[in-house]
């Protein structure tokens, strides 16, 4: 049966229930903060009653008591020296992550020069390349700039070959039929169907450059959360210790979340969200007045198909 909505969709379109409701949203979050929260009262009881030591652990309201304590200090010193680090290095590591993984991706030539080197670099652990970049780099940003970005190069190297080698081979045919360059391909098909692959290595990137952060800032630092735990361990400070691996499990949390709203952000354009006064185009912002049918499209999926007349499969978006 037909709706309202559907009467201004081309024939065919399969409309779709809504998202969920913010309700379950919130649900799902509480639910996420059940086990910290009893982490917590645990930890607090038990030491507490003198089952651990407080010199070893630490209660947790002695943590939150440093915390303010060294909110009121140095701490946000610290932090901003940690941000401006994994920016850096995060922003150079994945870029030149991108441009490698899309060069070896659509290249199978490439894979065959590149590909042996990296895979033996990927394995050298965090730790070894930091006397290697001590040596060449000194102990001032550079070398842990240059760490950081080499924690966040293969992550997103791997996961994005990936992405592009999984493309649907229709969809080249269908940028190539309508005669698409190479750079428009990239652009116009192979980068937006290859994004969900592509945020995915991001997230693993990010992680990895938080890791080799510390890694970093551990060897040769006067500031930054790495600086931070060293200090606590000289001082026998383990709640300076605790609450410094409590910023960083926050900063790591709020940067993914970030990354994973920009996603949430970026598939919305292409969701189809069927409303009164929307119509179908395609990606190439060509208009396609034919559509002959258009395939179940989920919540949460970023890319639907239409089958135009006279081609094979080509992207959809909704434009209003």
């Amino acid at each position: 049966m037909m709706t309202s909505k559907s009467k201004s969709l081309p024939i065919g379109l399969a409309l779709v229930p809504a998202s969920s409701p913010n309700r379950s949203a919130w649900s799902r979050r509480l639910k996420g903060l059940a086990l910290p929260a009893l982490i917590i009262v645990l930890l607090e009881v038990i030491v507490r009653i003198g089952w651990l030591p407080s010199y070893q652990m630490p209660a947790p309201s002695e943590i939150a008591i440093t915390l303010l304590d060294l909110a009121e200090g140095a701490l946000w010193k610290h932090i901003s020296a940690s941000l401006l680090r994994v920016g850096l290095g995060f922003a150079i590591g994945a870029s030149l992550a991108l441009v490698f993984a899309a060069w070896v991706g659509l290249s199978r030539e490439a894979e065959a020069y590149l590909e042996p080197t990296f895979a033996g670099l990927r394995s050298i652990p965090s730790l070894a390349w930091v006397p290697l970049l001590l040596l060449w780099l000194g102990i001032d940003e550079t070398s842990k700039i240059v760490l950081i970005a080499i924690g966040a190069f293969f992550p997103v190297y791997l996961n994005g070959v990936a992405a592009i080698r999984d493309i649907d081979r229709k969809l080249v045919e269908v940028g190539q039929m309508y005669g698409f360059n190479r750079r428009r391909l990239v652009r116009r098909i192979l980068l937006p169907a290859a994004l969900p692959g592509l945020f995915t290595g991001l997230r693993s990137g990010l992680s990895l450059a938080w890791m080799f952060l510390v890694a970093a800032e551990l060897i040769a630092a006067t500031k930054g959360l790495g600086y931070l735990l060293s200090d606590g361990r000289e001082t026998s400070r383990p709640d300076i210790v605790l609450a410094a691996i409590i910023v960083l499990a926050l900063l790591g949390k709020i940067s993914d979340g970030l990354l994973t709203a920009g996603k949430a952000f970026r598939s919305a354009a292409m969701i189809c969200t069927f409303q009164r006064g929307w119509r179908c185009t395609s990606i190439s912002s060509i208009n396609t007045t034919a559509c002959a049918d258009f395939s179940v499209v989920k919540p949460g999926l970023t890319w639907g198909f239409i089958r135009p007349r006279m081609m094979s499969h080509t992207i959809a978006s909704i434009e209003r």
